[in-house]
This record gives structure tokens, sequence and C-alpha cells, in this order.
């Protein structure tokens, strides 16, 4: 009664009016602050660690120890491989000087030369607040590219280059990203429909979401405290629109099949709604669930990412079960002009899946051949997963930007001429009564380059010691001297000391990662069965399609694999395989549900067999487009400049083709027809014969 209940809202003669009333007033009221979720962002989340790393509690202590000035560092280098000239030095002593009006205290230390005489380094804090120092980077830069003798290399690292590389990669990246999605859907929507007026309705609904969805998270940014950082307004944004028009494609083709059926197109409607909502509702509820179940990570960035991303798609599923039947209904058949579904009197399901001519010859080969079919599909999904091989999980900080910018060229220039850690050397902080005995610990260790003099805090209590690594501080060499240098000084009794740094992130960044993956994958799949298990009344169904959607991961991470090898970033950002395990199992579980919802339904008709393969039939081309348009709104990501955006762009992309085009397709109705009514085992299904087992004329013709 529920469900009727909701379906007469939107196709209700009055109650569309209604319905269309109220989402005005939700737009109107949620929409505006949308624009303002920008400025909540929290990027620094990106990065960061859980408090109760150590490398987190390194940085808290010396914060509070040593309370220094909140500025950007930065770093201008010069370099020439020949070695440095007096005309050389004379730029650099006059950019000195320069500099000195942008620099924290109006002066700039002495350079810093090379050993082998071919660079030189200035380092300076920028003076006043955070906007006046992001002013200050542009004519530094400026002054660091003029005038600058032939064959001197400079170019702005530290802090200072990273923040104005990031800001100018981003400039403007939101619309285009926005406008990527919406030119990959609106083609792809006119290709599915090939009409004119109809394609505009699900975007445009789908962008209503969009905008609802950020409007909420806005309040909970301001009234709970979640974090939003860049990457999870990006997705949000993807999720809307991919998953909304998802929606709209199932709704759609089932109002079309009903417009053919029922005179009246408000009861068309209700009932397209009706045998729709349980499908859709169940994917909404396992996409929700799944991201929902990120609040288990410790990563800042993942943990962040759930509540986002199950708000949009709540939203989206709120907007097209709702709003979309409304807008159409109001509209009438002519939307889906030239091609407009008449009504056909006495029309059966098998006119209907006459209709459907490729999907009804797939459909005969799995029928004939299942397990052959499944096998073969299997086979071929095992064979992609040896393309993970290719991939390992870390990315460098150099190669975070798809494109070198500036400040990674400094960084690359300085690892050529000092020692590898030089700007991100480990920070030791400890009791300032062990300084001697936890300096000379860190001097023994293998890779550690050089150990500065112990900094006694102002109270007295602690002192801070600097330990360069010989080795790139992101690199295995570097991770393996910070893991030696941690049990030297964690042994000197009575220290409490604590290590951080770059290279102590990255450490305690991989360890934070595992343990997520152990904690959150289990807890994904986990949700997945039950919603399959509430939703099919089944047990063996679900736990085959459980393994499906897992053997289907692995198979795109390797296809991606060879893609990103390919491409030159092999290397994960360490939040990847995570996020993207559960946006292609979560999301790639939604075809399934579509398939085996109708197929539960047809099978209480038709019998098993042909219930399955009518299912696959009429479903095969709506869920297929589906399919197609959430991997070109993922795809979209790829204009971001990031790699880490890029990498999920790649995965997720690759994971929902294979989903739509070979596990749904083949593997599981294959699967489904070979297992037979055990499938639906312990329902009722698994023991009921229906008289439509009885030989008769199929609606899918069977060999």
């Amino acid at each position: 009664m529920s469900t009727q209940r909701l379906a007469g809202l939107p196709s209700g003669r009055r109650t569309k009016l209604v319905m269309l009333a109220l989402w005005v007033v939700i737009a109107a009221v949620l929409g505006p602050l949308a624009l303002k979720l920008a400025d909540v962002q929290d990027n620094d989340s990106l990065g960061s660690l859980p408090a109760g790393a150590e490398a987190s509690r390194a940085a808290a202590r010396e914060e509070a120890a040593f309370p220094e000035p909140d500025a950007l560092v930065a770093v201008a280098v010069y370099v020439r491989e020949s070695g440095l000239t007096d005309a050389d030095r004379a730029k650099v002593d006059a950019d000195r000087a320069a500099f000195a009006a942008h620099a924290l205290g109006g002066t700039v230390a002495e350079p810093v030369p090379a050993a082998d005489g071919k660079a030189l380094l200035l380092t300076f804090a920028l003076a006043g607040d955070a906007e006046q120092q992001s002013a200050a980077v542009a004519p530094v830069k400026d002054r660091l590219a003029a005038q600058a003798p032939d064959g001197l290399r400079t170019a702005l690292t530290g802090s200072a280059g990273a923040e104005d590389d990031f800001a100018d990669a981003f400039k403007g990246l939101d619309v285009t990203l926005l406008l990527a999605t919406v030119a990959a859907v609106a083609v792809l929507l006119l290709l599915t429909y090939r009409s004119p007026v109809l394609w505009v309705i699900p975007l445009l609904t789908a962008a209503v979401a969009s905008q609802v969805a950020g409007g909420v998270v806005y309040l909970l940014v301001k009234h709970t405290g979640i974090t939003v950082d860049l990457q999870s307004q990006n997705i949000m944004t993807i999720l809307a629109v991919g998953v909304g028009v998802d929606y709209a494609l199932l709704i759609v083709a089932r109002y079309r099949e009903e417009l053919r059926r029922h005179e009246d197109r408000h009861e068309a409607m209700g009932i397209a709604l009706r045998r729709s909502f349980p499908a859709i509702c169940a994917s909404a509820a396992t996409v929700a669930i799944g991201l929902l179940c990120l609040l288990a990570a410790d990563q800042p960035a993942t943990h962040g990412l759930g509540p986002v991303g199950a708000i949009a798609v709540v939203a989206t599923l709120f907007a097209m079960t709702t709003l979309l039947p409304a807008v159409l209904v109001l509209f009438g058949r002519w939307v889906f002009w030239p091609f407009v579904p008449r009504y056909t009197p006495g029309i059966e399901q098998q006119d209907v899946a006459a209709d459907h001519g490729v999907w009804a010859r797939i459909a005969r080969l799995v029928g004939a051949r299942p397990r052959t079919v499944w096998l073969a599909t299997a086979a071929v999904l095992a064979a992609l997963t040896f393309g993970v091989t290719n991939l390992s999980v870390g990315l460098p900080g150099d190669e975070t930007f798809t494109d070198e910018v500036g400040s990674i060229t400094g960084q690359r220039l300085i690892e050529r001429h000092y020692p590898g850690g030089t700007l991100s050397p480990a920070v030791v902080i400890a009791a300032a009564g062990t300084a001697t005995p936890v300096a000379d610990a860190a001097r023994t260790v293998d890779g550690v380059a050089t150990v500065g003099e112990p900094e006694r805090s102002a109270d007295g209590r602690w002192v801070r010691i600097e330990a360069t690594f010989a080795a790139e501080p992101t690199s295995p060499a570097a991770q393996e001297a910070l893991q030696r240098l941690r049990d030297a000084v964690h042994g000197v009794p009575d220290s409490q000391v604590l290590v951080g740094g770059d290279t102590a992130f990255e450490v305690d960044g991989d360890s934070v990662t595992s343990r997520d993956n152990l904690v959150v994958i289990p807890l994904v799949l986990a949700v997945i069965l039950l919603v399959l298990m509430g939703l099919l009344r089944a047990l063996i169904a679900p736990l085959v399609l459980l393994a499906s959607v897992v053997l289907s991961y692995a198979a795109a991470l390797g296809a991606a694999g060879f893609i990103l090898d390919a491409i030159g970033h092999p290397r994960l950002w360490s939040a990847v395989p995570l996020q993207t395990f559960l946006f292609i199992v979560a999301l790639g579980v939604d075809y399934t549900i579509f398939l085996m919802t109708r197929a539960r339904e047809e099978t209480a008709q038709l019998g098993h067999r042909r219930g399955v393969l009518h299912a696959l039939t009429v479903t095969g081309g709506v869920i297929t487009s589906a399919g197609v348009v959430l991997a070109a709104t993922f795809a979209a990501l790829n204009v971001l400049p990031m790699v880490p955006s890029m990498q999920i762009g790649v995965i997720v992309t690759v994971g929902v083709l294979i989903d739509t085009l070979l596990v749904r397709s083949l593997l599981v109705p294959a699967l489904a027809v070979h297992i037979g009514r055990f499938a639906w085992w312990p329902g009722r299904l698994s023991r009921a014969t229906t008289a439509a087992e009885i030989p008769v004329s199929p609606p899918v013709p069977v060999s």
C-alpha cells in the first residue's frame, strides 16, 4: 500500500502539480546554499591522517611546543648543470634582496649551496595573512623568472609554490567537470531516446538533485562538522548525475512499456513506478549504505566521502521517483517524439519483447548454452585480473599532478643536487633531558644523511631534531630508513619520542589504508548481501551475485592496470583501491538488482528459465544504456589534473563497463539459468511450479 500511495503522488492528476510545487520550494531553499559549498571545503583532509597516527601526534606536539606563524614557505631553486657562474650568484643576490619585501621579518636567509656547486636555495616564509601570502606568490614567481642568465634553471617550490600550483590547476575546473559530465550524458541520452526533447528532462532533474544534495551537505558541514573536500564534492556531482540518469532510464523504459498497455498516462506512470520502485529503492539503499560504511574508515578523506556521497544518492532517489515522473506525466506522450509509444489494446509480454531484437538474440544464446556462456565469461574476467600486477599502492608526492608543475620541477631539481630529504626531513620530538642520546641514536641509523642540532622549546620540556634522509622522502628506501629511525629513537629510555615529517606521513598513511581495507571491504560486502537477500528473498542468488561483483571488481582493477601502466600512472593513491571497490561493487550491483528483480517478477508468472530470459530481453537495452551513461560520468573525472581523480575515473569507468557488458549481460543470467530454481532457495520460487512452465509459445525463443 505504501508503494502504491507513493507512486500515486507524482502520477496523480492533481498531486503531480503539488509535487512540482514542492520541488520548486525545495530547490529555491537549498539551491543557493549549494553555491556556498566551495566556501566550506577542507582540502587539508585529502592528505591528512587520523589524530592517533604517530605522524599526527608528532605534528601536534611540534605545533604546541614550537609555535610558529602559520606562513607559507617559499623555496627558490637555482640550478646550472655545468656549475654556477658569477652572473648566476649575482641573480640570486638580487632576488634575495627583492624577496625581502615579501618575507616574514623582512629578511631572507643566506642561500644554501649544493655540495656539487651546481645549485643554490633561498628559503623564506611569506609575510601577512593567508590572502596576502597567496597574493605574494605571483610577484615572487615573476621575479624568479626575470632576467635569469641563459642556462640557469629556476623554480619555486615549498608550500607556497605547491599551493599556488594547486590553485592554478583547479581554477574553473568545477565548471569544466560539470560541463564535461553534462555533455557526455546529453549525447548518450540523445542516442538512447532518439528524441530532441526527452533527454532534457532526466538531465535537468539530476541537476536539481545535485543542487539539493549540495545544499544539504552545506548545512551538515555548518552544523555537524562533517568534512567535505574538493574530491568528495566532485564525486557528489558525478554520483547525482550518473545514478540519477540510471534511475531515469529505468523509469522511462518501464513507463514507455506501460504507455503501450494503458491509454491513461497517469495510470501508466503509476504502474511503472510501482513496478520499478523496489529495484530503484534497493539500488539506492545499497549504494547509500555502502557509502556510509566509509564512516568506519580512519583515513579522513575516505571517511568524509561516505556521508557526502550518501546524501547525493538519497537526494537523487527522491528527485527521480517524485519530480521526474511528475514532469513526464505533465508533458504527456509527446515528449517521446518522434517515437511516441501508442496505446495498443491487448498487447502481451511477447509483443513487448519483440521490440528488443538484439537482446532477444543474446537471451537466446544464454538460454541455449548457459554453462558455456558463464564459464567463458568468467575466464575472460579472470584473464583481465592479471593486469593488477602492473599496479602498486603509494603515489609519490611529485606524481600528484597529471602534468608537471613548477613546484614539482623545483623538488626534482633539489633532489638531484641535495640529499633526498633536504626539503622534507624527519622531525624528531623528544623529552629535553634525552636530547643527546636521541640525536646519537638517530646518527647511527643507516639511510639518515645528516642529523641537526637539538632545538629546545620555549618551556624547556621538549627538543626538536631534524634528520635528513639520503633518499627521496617518499621512496621505499626513505620509508625503510624511517622505520629504522623510529626503532632506534624509541629505544632511548624516557625519551617520549615521536617521529613525524613527510616520510612518516607516508608510512603511517599506508598503515591506516591497510586497516581501512580490512574493516570497510567486508562491511560493504555484508551490507550488499543483506540488501540482496531482503530484495530477492533468497540466499543462493545473492551469494552468486556477490561473487560476481567481486570478480567484476578484480577484473576492473586488472584492466585499469593495463591502461594506467600504459599512460604512466600505475602507482595508486592509497585511498583509490577502497574507494573504487565501493563504487564498482555498490554501483555495479545496481544493474544486477535491476535484472534480478525483473527476473523474480517474471519467474512468478512465466517460470524460472523463461522468466530470467525474458527479464534479460526487456531490461538489456535500458540497463546497458544506464551503464554506459554512468561510465561516461566517471570518465569526466579525467578532465581534472590530479592523478588520484584520474585513477578513480579510469578504474570505475572500466569497472562499470565490464559489469554492464559482461557480468550483468552474460555471466549473471547464464549462472541463473544454469543453477535453475535453486537460485531462489529457500524462497517460495525455488519450490513453486507455475502454469506458465507448461510448454507454450515462449516470449523469447530458445533452442
